[in-house]
Order: structure tokens, then C-alpha cells, then sequence
């Protein structure tokens, strides 16, 4: 069972022979970034009393938002002044003008420096302005001035994907200084996110060196989300590399990580800790021991020996069953257990083994989905079947979704309403006036603009004819389709709005209404674009604020995960099987959201289609299953049920 604590507390471990870089990890990123931001406001407190300035370098992304979010606050609501800070920041695009949305002047703008007191002629963020003969020269000064003023007190850092640390790609070397650079293809595919295309993203950039961050006296290492994982295990767990930038790291004397459970699940002593050391047992932990032994010896659960257990470091869970066959057999019966045809309950039945309740017979449902596809790609089969079974199913599309629509698609549906009106003689002068206005908006964009609000509400009518169509292909009538469009996500760009009032209201409202049994959620919290984990955010929310209504007492949250990957199998809780047939159905349902197929404005690192993924996501865990012992499926997807502990 998942569960979301309200007031997360930093893991504690006995063991960390693995790594070696100090770490610390958080239940997730908010009380991790409020911690890191405490530490540097407590260092130029101490810093003014000395009468002292305090030299700080800065990171942008996602990754340090929430610390520039607390140190605003602190500065607002408890005077904290930065009257004293000196800042340099890492990085910044070239070329880059920096009153461009996607310059990193404006990054810091926009999250720090226009909500605190710091002094302007203080402010220090390379220029993408610079001419590439005076580039050389522009970047020794920025480096001697870093100097000149004693060097970083702190410096702030995120992770790459390709384990870069500011822009300093695989192949760095580690006395490099501050410099221009080339910026890797991964790099640049993940900047599309701000940049809307790829070819937008520029192919260079200015940046600190190895050398200038390892200079810094104090550095701070932070990453949150799964997707991170795999980098942040080979920078904390692997040997010194330039092929790993952030393996130099290993070298300084005061850095610490910060991660949240997510960025850590592929460490050592989060992943494997039977193979670190001595483990508090629980059935969660054996159960992921036993299913990480059968898959690590390649045999069905039900061959392990004694042998295997021994020779893979879990003889004391041998000792405490007596024998590997009695435990196999319990692990065994779990994992099946959590396999059902049923996902709405399997009426008059006993259900004391069954992943959900017999009763009601028939259920009110809601699927809530982040953006307008994610339900059909991330449990079409399961919805079909919910409809099939006769379940009051309700889909909820949380945002418009209309960021991830390209613009020739926006222009085509403005020429077909254009040519259909002249041709039915469509009243409206000022409608077609609205319509030429905005055509000339996207042949006139800039690479990057962002949208205005009339090009925004046509992308959105698009998505949300997709959605219709999709939800109505899975037997759902309108009435049972609701648009919420949360206004966090209107803002144009890749970057959203915090979640607000607003937004859990909207949410509050919807299950109050109807009450439901089920509710479905996202779960990928490894979305790159955050906007699953805010609407994640919302449904728990709401559900901590309504947890005083009956009719919450028998209403249980299932989260599914998206496009991106898959729960552990360890981790699921129910798994729905589905035949060649439904799974074909299910492509289907996706295929009516024209606009994301083919080539999606935002497809992330892997080239395969959303439904491609979806398919071989579904057909993995089947495999799995099967590969553990269990009956053979075409495919199945898979859930976890979300508990809130107070």
C-alpha cells in the first residue's frame, strides 16, 4: 500500500557502505527543499551578524523551485534579507537574449530575485548576448569574479539525465573553468519542455566548470522524481568518471545529497538493503526480496531452494520460514491474489482475498486524468471493462492539455471552420475577424513565444474533442464526461501555476457530487512536466479535506501510472489482465487523440509512440507475472491503492 504522510520526516539508515557521497532522503521534494533552503538562510543570517556578504551559486530547473519558494517566504513573512547575498548562477543558454521566456535571467527573476531585497549590481548570470569572439574573454572574467569576491559559499546543483551538473556534459574534463560548451541531445530533449520544439532548443550554452563548482565551499546536490534514479545510483554508487560529470562530486569534502524516495529508489540501501545489511522485515520488504531473488536466479517463485536464498543474502528469511517452500508459497499466494477480471469488485463473491470489495455490486467511478489522454493510454483496458461490468463510470480531464498541441494542427482546424463557414454562408463578422486574428498569431510566432489566450482555447476545444471521442468509444455517455480545466495548468507555458484553492476546489466539488466508490488517479510521479504530481496533488488534498463525510468511509483510490513506466511489481496491488482483443480496443481509444500521435509536442527521451509504450508497458508486466509463476496474459495493467495516514 502506497501511503503519503502529511508531515514527512528524512529517512534514517543505519547502513551506507554503497555510497560515497553523503546522502539524505526526504519523503519527497517539499520538505527536502525547505530543508535545504533553512540551511542557506541560516548561513546568511550568520553571515550578517559576522557583517559579512555570503557568495551563492545558483541552479535553475524544476529541481530548486521549491527552495527559491521557501526563502521568498522567509524573506516576506520573516525578514529574511538578502541585502548581503552575492549570487552567480551556473549556466545560461547561448544564444539567449535574457528578456526571453526561456532565459534563465528571467528563470531567476521570476522565482527569486523580483520577491526579494537583493541588490541588483549583486546579481550575477552569465550573458547569452555575447559575441562568439569575445565569448573566451567574457568567460575568464566571470570566473575571476567569482574569485574576487573569496568564491562560492554555497553552491546549489541538480542532476542531468546524463549526469551533467550545470551544463557540464559527459566528456567534461575536471579542471575545467567556466566556458562554452555543446549541449548534449538528451540535455537538449529535455529542454523541449520550455521550448516547445526541439529545434528551438539552442545547441550551446555557458557554464561554471568541474572546476569552479568543486571550488565552492559548501554544495548542496539535489533531485527528485523516479526519472532521476538511474543517474543518481551511478553518481552516489559508481566510480569517478567524465563519462559522469557528477561522479566528480565524489571528491569534494563538504557536499551532501538531497533526494526524495523516488530519486533514490534505484540506491543500494533503497533498492536491495538485504545486500547492504541487516533488515527490519516486514511482509512489503520480503515480498520485494522474494520477487527481486526469483527474478535475480531466473526461476517461477515456486522453484526457489534454500540454495538460492543463501547464496543471495536472505538466509535469515529462510530461518524465520523454516524452509524457502513456505515462503514461496506465501508469496506466491500475494501475487496472485492481486490479479482480478474484476477491477469494480467480482459481485456476490468472497472478496476476503480479492483486491476490491464485492459490494456495491455496481460502483460510481471516476477516473480522474491529468491530461486528456492519459486515461485510455494508462488504464484503457480497465476502463472498458469498468464500463462493460455496468459501473457508473465517470472520466474527469483535470487540465486542457492545450500546451501539447502543435500549432499546424490549431491552424488546420481554423481553415476548416474558415472554409465551412464560406461555404454555408456563416454568419458572424466578428467571429471570423477573431478567426483571422488568430491564424495570423502562429504564422507570426517566435520560436518559444507563448501562446495567447485565444490560441490556447482553440488548442484546448482540440484536446477536448479528442477526449470526448475517446471516452465515448469506451461506452460513456456525456453526461458522464467532465472538463475541469484546473487553472494551475493555464499558464502557456511548460511552467506551471503552484497548486492552488482553486484547483482543489474544483476537484472537492466534482467528487462531492458524485460521491463515488472508486476513484482512479496518476501516480507517475516521474512525469517530466510535474503536472501529474499536481494533480495528484489535488484528488489527496481533497481527500484529507473530505475525510469527515460518510460517504468517504467507503471510497478507495487506486493510482495507475502513465506513459513514462510501470509500477514494481513488488508494489502492485491489483493487476487487471487484458485479452489480444482488449488490448487492441484499448489502441483504439487512443488513436482518437490525433493530436499526439505520430510525433507529440512532448514525447520525452523515448522515440516510440504513446501507445507503443503503453502496450509493451502492459505486455512487460504480463510477462513478469508469467516469468514468476503465474498464468499467461496478453497483457495487464496495474494499480496501487493510496492510503492517507494521519
Amino acid at each position: 500500500m502506497v501511503t503519503i504522510k502529511k508531515s514527512p520526516k528524512v529517512l534514517k539508515y543505519q547502513f551506507k557502505s554503497f555510497e560515497k557521497l553523503p546522502t539524505r532522503i526526504w519523503k519527497n521534494a517539499d520538505e527536502a527543499s525547505v530543508h535545504v533552503a533553512q540551511s542557506i538562510a541560516l548561513a546568511i543570517r550568520q553571515k550578517q551578524q559576522e557583517g559579512e556578504p555570503i557568495v551563492l551559486g545558483l541552479a535553475t530547473g524544476s529541481t530548486p523551485i521549491k527552495v527559491y519558494d521557501e526563502l521568498v517566504r522567509q524573506h516576506k513573512e520573516e525578514g529574511l534579507s538578502f541585502q548581503n547575498v552575492i549570487t552567480f548562477n551556473l549556466d545560461e543558454y547561448y544564444p539567449m537574449q535574457p528578456d526571453a521566456e526561456q532565459s534563465y535571467v528571467h528563470f531567476m527573476r521570476e522565482y527569486l530575485f523580483d520577491h526579494v531585497d537583493i541588490k541588483p549590481e549583486n546579481i550575477h548570470i552569465p550573458d547569452g548576448r555575447i559575441s562568439m569572439d569575445e565569448i573566451g574573454k567574457y568567460c575568464e572574467d566571470y570566473e575571476k569574479k567569482i574569485d574576487a569576491y573569496g568564491g562560492l559559499d554555497i553552491q546549489l546543483l541538480g542532476i542531468g539525465r546524463t549526469g551533467h551538473i550545470g551544463f557540464n556534459e559527459p566528456g567534461s574534463w575536471e579542471n575545467a573553468l567556466t566556458r562554452l560548451v555543446k549541449l548534449d541531445a538528451l540535455t537538449r530533449q529535455d529542454a523541449t519542455k520550455d521550448f516547445i520544439l526541439e529545434e528551438n532548443v539552442p545547441y550551446r550554452a555557458v557554464t561554471m566548470g568541474i572546476a569552479s563548482i568543486m571550488k565552492a565551499k559548501k554544495i548542496y546536490m539535489m533531485a527528485w522524481g523516479s526519472h532521476k534514479a538511474p543517474i543518481v545510483q551511478k553518481a552516489i554508487e559508481g566510480p569517478v568518471s567524465e563519462t559522469i560529470p557528477a561522479t566528480f562530486l565524489q571528491k569534494h569534502p563538504n557536499i551532501i545529497t538531497i533526494l526524495d524516495t523516488e530519486a533514490a529508489g534505484e540506491l543500494t540501501r533503497v533498492k536491495t538493503p538485504w545486500l547492504v545489511g541487516l533488515c527490519n522485515w516486514n511482509k512489503d520488504l520480503i515480498t520485494k526480496a522474494v520477487i527481486w531473488l526469483s527474478i535475480t536466479a531466473e526461476k517461477p517463485l515456486l522453484k526457489l531452494t534454500d540454495e538460492d536464498y543463501n547464496e543471495h543474502g536472505l538466509s535469515d528469511l529462510v530461518v524465520e520460514y523454516q524452509s524457502a517452500y513456505k515462503l514461496n508459497i506465501e508469496i506466491f499466494n500475494r501475487l496472485q491474489h492481486t490479479i482480478t477480471g474484476w477491477p469494480g469488485g467480482k459481485p456476490n463473491s468472497d472478496d476476503s482475498t480479492r483486491p476490491e470489495r464485492a459490494t456495491p455490486a455496481k460502483k460510481r467511478v471516476i477516473i480522474f486524468s491529468p491530461h486528456p489522454d492519459d486515461d485510455v493510454i494508462s488504464m484503457g483496458g480497465t476502463f472498458l471493462r469498468l464500463v462493460e461490468h455496468g459501473h457508473e463510470v465517470h472520466v474527469a480531464y483535470q487540465t486542457s492539455g492545450n500546451i501539447a498541441v502543435h500549432d499546424h494542427d490549431a491552424l488546420r482546424y481554423l481553415e476548416f471552420f474558415r472554409e465551412f463557414g464560406d461555404h454555408n454562408s456563416l454568419e458572424g463578422e466578428n467571429l471570423l475577424k477573431k478567426l483571422t486574428k488568430i491564424e495570423r498569431f502562429l504564422q507570426k510566432k517566435k520560436p518559444g513565444q507563448s501562446d495567447s489566450n485565444d490560441v490556447r482555447l482553440v488548442k484546448g476545444l482540440i484536446r477536448r474533442g479528442e477526449a470526448r471521442a475517446g471516452a465515448r468509444f469506451c461506452g460513456l455517455p456525456d453526461k458522464q464526461i467532465h472538463f475541469l480545466d484546473m487553472p494551475f495548468y493555464e499558464t502557456g507555458r511548460a511552467r506551471k501555476k503552484p497548486l492552488g484553492q482553486a484547483d482543489i476546489q474544483i476537484v472537492e466539488k466534482l467528487l462531492q457530487d458524485i460521491r463515488p466508490h472508486q476513484v482512479y488517479a496518476a501516480g507517475d510521479l516521474a512525469d517530466p512536466h510535474g503536472t501529474h504530481r499536481v494533480c495528484l496533488d489535488a484528488i489527496t488534498q481533497s481527500f484529507q479535506n473530505l475525510q469527515k463525510e460518510k460517504w468517504m468511509k467507503d471510497c478507495w483510490l487506486w493510482m495507475y501510472r502513465g506513459a513514462w513506466h510501470e509500477w514494481g511489481i513488488h508494489e502492485i496491488e491489483m493487476a487487471v489482465p487484458l485479452s489480444p482483443h482488449e488490448l487492441m480496443k484499448k489502441r483504439r481509444a487512443i488513436f482518437m487523440h490525433q493530436s499526439q500521435k505520430d510525433s507529440a509536442p512532448f514525447p520525452g527521451s523515448d522515440a516510440r509512440e504513446f501507445w507503443q509504450r503503453a502496450e509493451d508497458r502492459n505486455m512487460e508486466t504480463a510477462k513478469t507475472y508469467n516469468d514468476l509463476g503465474m498464468a499467461e496474459y496478453e497483457a495487464m495493467e496495474a494499480f496501487v491503492r493510496w492510503k492517507d495516514l494521519d
